[in-house]
């Protein structure tokens, strides 16, 4: 390394106490790639998760910028060098990646990667990511490698603790997914005893106007619009709970299906009209069509609970390289400056990170009385 001992170890501990501070996971892998890259002064690094269909779940970069990654395109499949850290679980340190009997290419937009340094990221025997840097910042005769031994080392032990890291943040995302399980089932129950009673006072007090309706018809009259103000006191207890009660169908059903049903059963539910349109959207990887559903069913919830709209409208289509997804309401709109100073933008900063994790970008128009229109684009599909 460039650096002297006390600034050398300085460094891995500062990287090691930023990993431990995130407990997302996606946070954990940005600081993961941020500090590998920083540590062993290279221009590029990256970090891939694996999934099961020969893609990667996640698959986060430092060192290339936002209009660089859009124009790069669709996710990496796991082939050549990254397929070789993944299944064989070996380090790889390269003097030019390029020449390796394994390489297959990259695509047109893709920054040129010479000197190569990978390792396996691994919990117990299981390999759970693959990190590696290129293009090492220091002088190198041709055909050698910029990153030394030393660096493979220090790759070796941060890749050690981002383990351990990595685990720990799916640890919390777990229990946090089993926190919204049980908060489910407990709504459920209280949504079932709710409706029960509203249901039960709804049919005595029907009983009761159908008594009176030939001896007392002003008190029958009464007791109807009495049934009328629970019946709408039951449904409003459905409305709001039916969406939130009803399991995802994404890995089953696939995007479009999924949304599709989802919006109709929102249609139903409120007195807005929802409506959706997707056409020409091929699959995209699982992580991807993930944060399309829930950048959608954020801003759904924002626009029927908060806007007042009396139409929503989702579309889903093909853009050039990528795949758009587009929420408009015609509701009371707002000032984004406004929102952000008065610190009422988690939504907004939990959809700009779903769509920063799959390499895409959000966008969001809206201004008091115009309505809002928030509109993610993904790379694939």
């Amino acid at each position: 390394m460039s650096h002297g001992p006390r600034s050398g170890l300085t460094a891995v501990s500062s990287a090691l106490l930023a990993m431990s501070r995130h407990l997302e996971v996606r946070d954990v892998l940005k600081t993961i790639v941020a500090s590998a890259r920083e540590l062993l002064d290279a221009q590029y690094a990256a970090l891939g998760v694996p999934d099961d269909h020969g893609g990667f779940a996640q698959f986060v970069v430092d060192g290339v910028s936002d209009e660089q990654w859009k124009a790069i395109g669709p996710l990496p499949r796991q082939h050549g060098i990254l397929a070789a850290m993944l299944q064989e679980a070996t380090p790889e340190r390269l003097g030019d990646v390029r020449k390796d009997p394994r390489f297959g290419g990259w695509p047109a937009a893709h920054p040129d990667l010479v000197d190569f340094l990978g390792l396996p990221i691994r919990d117990g025997d299981e390999v759970i990511g693959a990190l590696f840097l290129a293009n090492k910042n220091c002088p190198k005769p041709e055909g050698t490698c910029g990153f030394t031994q030393d660096d493979e080392e220090l790759l070796g032990i941060l890749a050690q603790h981002a383990a351990i890291a990595l685990t720990n943040a799916r640890l919390y995302e777990r229990s946090r997914e089993l926190t919204i399980a049980e908060e489910r089932s407990r709504l459920a129950h209280e949504l079932h005893d709710a409706v029960s009673q509203k249901l039960f006072s709804l049919r005595l007090t029907a009983q009761a106007a159908t008594a009176l309706v030939d001896r007392d018809p002003a008190r029958a009259k009464d007791e109807l619009h009495q049934v009328a103000t629970l019946a709408a006191e039951a449904a409003d207890e459905l409305r709001a709970a039916v969406v939130e009660l009803r399991p995802a169908a994404l890995e089953e059903d696939g995007l479009v299906a999924t949304l599709r049903t989802q919006i109709q059963v929102l249609d139903r539910a409120h007195t807005a009209r929802v409506t959706f349109t997707g056409h020409g959207v091929k699959a995209l990887p699982a992580a991807h069509e993930e944060a399309l559903l829930r950048v959608a069913q954020e801003a759904l919830h924002n626009a029927l609970r908060h806007s007042g709209a009396e139409h929503v409208e989702v579309t889903l289509h093909r853009r050039d390289t990528g795949t758009v997804l587009r929420i408009t309401d015609d509701g009371s709109g707002f000032d984004p400056r406004t929102v952000r100073r008065a610190g009422r933008h988690l939504g907004l900063v939990s959809m700009r990170d779903r769509a920063n994790g799959t390499g895409g970008r959000l966008t969001v128009r809206s201004a008091p009385g115009e309505g809002t229109t928030i509109e993610m684009e993904v790379p694939g599909g």
